[in-house]
């Protein structure tokens, strides 16, 4: 079930790109905003898009005080090569048991090439300062997903 607006971030407990564990206790009262969104796969033309237009738009969303995190089901390995390809300043969570992305609603049925396959649906959750939800954006424009946002 997706989150809602209001909701407490869910907790969860996973990796970077560097192998550090990382948890919503990370984001949730350390004065920022927190930009989380969640993309299929590392290296394919619509996640890197998406995560271009966060690298692009990085200072003025930090200026904004936001984080941005990415979150995918890939290995912390093809995150470390992915953020050093694109030169991505922010960090990338792995979750290959897909715990976090179940938790925020990101993980369902959609359809691939004229099948219904269980994956990562694409969306961004934007959280204030003290992890309350305060948006989702589910139809994600990978080029302009920061412009979405500011």
């Amino acid at each position: 079930m997706m989150l809602q607006i209001g909701d407490k971030m869910p907790a969860f407990e996973v990796v970077d790109q560097d192998g550090n564990a990382v948890g919503s206790q990370d984001f949730i009262g350390k004065g920022r905003k927190t930009i989380i969104y969640f993309y299929p796969k590392d290296n394919t033309s619509g996640c890197t898009a998406e995560a271009c237009s966060f690298r692009d738009n990085y200072a003025a969303l930090t200026a904004q005080g936001y984080n941005v995190v990415g979150v995918s089901k890939d290995s912390a390995k093809s995150h470390t090569g992915f953020r050093a390809r694109h030169g991505l300043p922010f960090r990338l969570l792995s979750d290959p048991s897909t715990e976090m992305l179940q938790a925020f609603g990101a993980w369902g049925e959609k359809k691939m090439y004229g099948k219904t396959v269980l994956g990562t649906l694409r969306r961004t959750f934007i959280f204030d300062e003290n992890g309350i939800l305060e948006r989702i954006i589910e139809k994600v424009d990978t080029k302009n997903a920061a412009g979405q946002i500011l």
